[in-house]
């Protein structure tokens, strides 16, 4: 019997740190500038518990180099990845760490890979032309995941186990260019 809990650990311990972090201004020549609410739920087993989490978020740049910033709830910036080539940046209030790629940072943020680079497409309703797609009755499927774009919201499933569903919803008028 599969099980979904409503918050990932990691997002847990940064939303229980004491000092959040500082937020940054947009970097300056961004390619994209988009702004909701995200949640992230990767699906349990009989042998493991299902974990998620939920944060309003701001993405900024490009698939190539850009910031994506997470805040709780209540309006604290409780992390802030930034990625441009050969490196990707994770800060949370217990500090920074770094990785060779942004699929390596999302796994151990969230515990599963998340294609950011993607999501500047998908959250606009359209595939990423980084990669083939193919087209199905509700959106596209696309880097193994199931796209279903519902302006100005998208849900995303991905195909293979654990299932990680990733729904967004964008806020109004923040279509992309600064």
């Amino acid at each position: 019997m599969r099980r979904v809990v409503t918050l990932a650990p990691a997002l847990a311990l940064a939303l229980a740190a004491c000092a959040p972090l500082t937020q940054a201004p947009p970097p300056r020549g961004a390619d994209a500038r988009l702004s909701g609410r995200i949640s992230v739920s990767i699906a349990g087993d009989v042998h493991r518990r299902g974990t998620g989490g939920a944060a309003s978020f701001e993405l900024f740049g490009s698939p190539e180099a850009g910031r994506m910033e997470l805040t709780a709830p209540l309006g604290g910036l409780v992390a802030r990845a930034s990625w441009q080539s050969g490196v990707a940046r994770l800060e949370t209030p217990d500090g920074e760490r770094r990785f060779a790629d942004l699929d390596s940072l999302t796994r151990e943020l969230l515990g599963e890979s998340v294609p950011v680079a993607a999501l500047f497409d998908w959250l606009q309703g359209r595939p990423w032309p980084g990669a083939p797609n193919r087209s199905t009755e509700k959106g596209f499927e696309q880097l193994g995941w199931r796209i279903e774009p519902r302006l100005p919201a998208l849900v995303a499933i991905r195909l293979s186990e654990p299932v990680v569903t990733l729904r967004a919803k964008l806020d109004g008028g923040d279509e992309g260019t600064p």
